[in-house]
């Protein structure tokens, strides 16, 4: 049987590298002095096509080093999960189940804080410390003050450094928990805020002045969950004892257990569509708590990730990458529909949304420059797929609504790209893009970086294999 998931460069790769001689083409700037680090799916043990899905994989962070206008290093690895510990024949680093299910690995985001390198994940699961060099430290629950998971997708204040943060995880009942990671890696805040039932909140937005939840209609499927955990003759009784708690009330402890421990990588998602549940975003002050939530309804539809949002006057404008729909009639990957940048206007005074597209081109992973996280931006950039060039990085001019395209060679596929300023006081557009491009005649990636205000490119760094498609990356600067 074949699998898009598992064809092509979303092929898992076989080996781990440490690479510190490498060929560069053009030049790698004097300012660039950090780890661009990249994490996704890649199963480490055989998967069966008929089940897997590309969230499930075991997680993968890939890492380049650069210094001095040289390319230092580049490392692959495994996070080391107990299961993936134990099929690469290693003893697992000790359990903490403080810090969330241990069953599937961290494979959707890497990034570092207070001087620690994270391999996250969302849903309940632990995310992970790494060294500088990507080696597996241990599980992560940032010094016992957030047990229970976290996310894969943390924003950080540029004004404060601190990390804000949207968790969920079906044990919760119809509960997610903002929180906030201060600059020392601990929580100093968190808040507790009802939804409608047990959703998959990947993402959040953050301005200035507020958080923006996104309580959409993907939610824990009591099917799906327990096809992958239970035998066949006990699966219709405990549909129904997992449908009667899921979304409503905390999940006890044992079936919390139960399926947490089944729910391992390279397997079934246990989340679908289920469009009787109501579409909406709930908009609350950064001080406030979870009396202070005032809810609008959207268009029925998905949002993996806004590109970033910002107050103005009295809306709150929301820049988002919009699915009409998500895991309704596929549970192998996101592909029930092109997703289109969007913009949503929550109107306070009015309490209600308008919606618009601001682009109609497929594309995901919205990126803006980091500094301006919470704040007004004049670009954003995506990747997707230019109905004349094919695979093709975007970039967005939001202030006069223009895009242009960037394409890498025939059949070259470009991940996610993020932007570094050239200075801490550059301008929006002063700066590099990079991103991991692989080429399908070479069999392998390199790490391009393009000037952000031309799109030209400055340099890449060749890699002696292929990234495969995954997840995000960030870029770590030296502190």
């Amino acid at each position: 049987m074949g699998h898009k998931y598992l064809e092509g460069n979303y092929a898992p790769v076989a080996k781990e590298h440490t690479i510190t001689e490498l060929a560069v083409t053009g030049s790698i700037p004097e300012y660039l002095d950090g780890r661009y680090l990249r994490n996704g799916p890649n199963p480490l043990s055989e998967v069966d096509p008929a089940t897997y899905n590309w969230f499930m994989g075991d997680g993968m962070v890939h890492g380049v080093r650069l210094r001095d206008g040289k390319a230092q290093w580049y490392r692959n690895r495994w996070v080391r999960n107990p299961k993936v510990a134990e099929a690469l024949g290693e003893t697992p680093h000790g359990r903490d189940h403080r810090a969330g299910m241990d069953s599937l690995g961290a494979n959707t985001n890497v990034i570092s804080h207070a001087g620690k390198t994270l391999a996250l994940v969302e849903g309940g699961v632990a995310n992970y410390e790494l060294t500088d060099e990507l080696d597996t430290v241990g599980p992560c629950d940032f010094d016992g003050t957030l047990p229970g998971g976290y996310t894969a997708h943390p924003k950080r204040d540029p004004r404060t450094g601190e990390l804000h943060a949207v968790s969920y995880f079906f044990g919760r009942g119809n509960r997610v928990q903002y929180s906030v990671i201060d600059t020392n890696g601990r929580a100093r805040r968190t808040v507790d805020i009802e939804v409608t039932g047990s959703p998959m909140m990947h993402d959040f937005s953050l301005t200035e002045n507020h958080v923006v939840f996104y309580d959409l209609p993907v939610v824990f499927d009591a099917g799906q969950g327990v096809e992958a955990t239970v035998p066949k003759l006990l699966r219709t009784p405990a549909k129904l004892v997992v449908s009667a708690v899921i979304g409503k009330v905390r999940v006890p402890d044992p079936i919390t257990a139960m399926l947490g421990d089944s729910l391992g990588s390279n397997g079934r998602f246990p989340y679908s569509w289920k469009q009787s549940y109501p579409a909406r975003i709930g908009v609350m002050p950064r001080e406030g708590s979870a009396s202070d939530v005032r809810w609008f309804d959207v268009e029925p539809c998905y949002v993996f990730h806004p590109m970033n949002a910002y107050d103005d006057g009295d809306k709150i404008v929301l820049d988002v990458i919009r699915h009409p729909k998500m895991f309704d009639r596929d549970h192998t990957g996101p592909n029930e529909g092109p997703p289109t940048l969007d913009r949503w206007t929550v109107d306070l005074a009015a309490g209600k949304v308008i919606e618009e597209r601001l682009d109609d081109r497929g594309q995901e992973f919205p990126r803006v420059d980091e500094r301006l996280v919470g704040s007004r931006h004049r670009y954003g950039y995506s990747v997707g797929q230019c109905p004349s060039r094919g695979p093709a990085l975007f970039k967005h001019d939001l202030e006069r609504v223009t895009s242009e395209v960037r394409t890498f060679g025939k059949g070259c596929e470009p991940g996610e790209f993020v932007f570094v300023p050239s200075s801490p006081d550059a301008g929006e557009d002063e700066g590099v893009l990079m991103g991991f491009v692989y080429d399908p005649a070479t069999q392998r990636s390199d790490l391009t970086l393009l000037d952000a205000g031309s799109l030209d490119q400055v340099g890449a760094i060749h890699l002696p294999d292929r990234v495969p498609e995954g997840f995000h990356g960030n870029w770590a600067p030296t502190e």
